[in-house]
């Protein structure tokens, strides 16, 4: 289990980017980070995986915790080695080398493990199978999408830290993507802390969600209530009160409430 208590985050001693954020992710659920482009969402995953110390960040304050240990300022490959893997948002592959040379680079254990882990990603992502011998970088879109997630489950994470996996991705793509997401949960064991803004998908298939905005949680609850909150539809659901899509006059007019504030 991941728990962050009241954790704060500064890049460079002195642009503070998280304050006292504090989250639960169960073993085995899902659990959905929302919030606006600069809200932190990216800078928390960073924390938890240990890949603050790239950008010049730091936890100054609090504690991040997984499965009784603490996480505060470890570097990345400890953290993996304890089950953490981060998917990074916008598809990195290793785009010169195939396929299944970027998911054997993911792979974490023994030789022996390879072939099972392979066989494992291949039946989740069939399609990848047929592309084992292309260039990651010839891939479409939702093919390194596919990729870099199958790259992650290489590693055998207990918990997988997934950013934007839906961006920029045609319609049907997504359902595909969300659909995979919700099988990895649940046929893997696998406990997933997901920051999407397709907060709609997201609501689908997490258990549990929390709101970020400017650095801190605003609100937190079941997935079914933060559905349900007429102020998340309006602004984050782009629904009316009644749950219907709003009109572009709507949203050009609209003036956004804060009650939770």
């Amino acid at each position: 289990m991941l728990f962050v208590q009241q954790i704060e985050v500064f890049y460079q001693h002195v642009i503070q980017v998280i304050n006292g954020v504090s989250l639960t992710v169960p073993d085995s659920d899902i659990i959905c980070l929302l919030g606006n482009n600069g809200a932190g969402k990216t800078t928390i995953l960073k924390a938890i995986s240990g890949l603050l110390f790239s950008d010049g960040g730091r936890i100054v304050k609090g504690n991040v915790e997984f499965n009784g240990q603490s996480l505060n300022n470890r570097l990345a490959h400890e953290i993996t080695k304890l089950g953490i893997i981060q998917v990074y948002e916008g598809r990195k592959t290793l785009s010169n080398l195939t396929t299944e040379d970027n998911l054997r680079a993911g792979h974490i254990g023994d030789r022996s493990s390879m072939q099972y882990n392979l066989k494992m990603v291949y039946e989740l992502f069939p399609h990848l199978a047929k592309l084992y011998k292309r260039r990651a970088g010839w891939l479409s879109g939702g093919e390194q999408q596919m990729l870099v997630i199958g790259r992650g489950l290489m590693g055998n994470p207990s918990l997988m830290l997934l950013d934007e996996p839906s961006l920029g991705l045609a319609p049907i793509i997504v359902k595909e993507i969300f659909a995979i997401i919700k099988r990895i949960n649940v046929e893997n064991n696998t406990g997933i802390l997901l920051v999407e803004q397709n907060a709609v998908r997201a609501l689908e298939v997490a258990k549990y969600g929390y709101i970020l905005e400017n650095g801190r949680i605003v609100m937190d609850g079941s997935a079914k209530s933060i559905r349900d909150n007429p102020d998340i539809k309006d602004f984050y659901l782009g629904m009316g009160r009644h749950g219907s899509r709003k009109s572009y006059k709507d949203v050009k007019h609209y003036k956004r409430r804060k009650r939770w504030l």
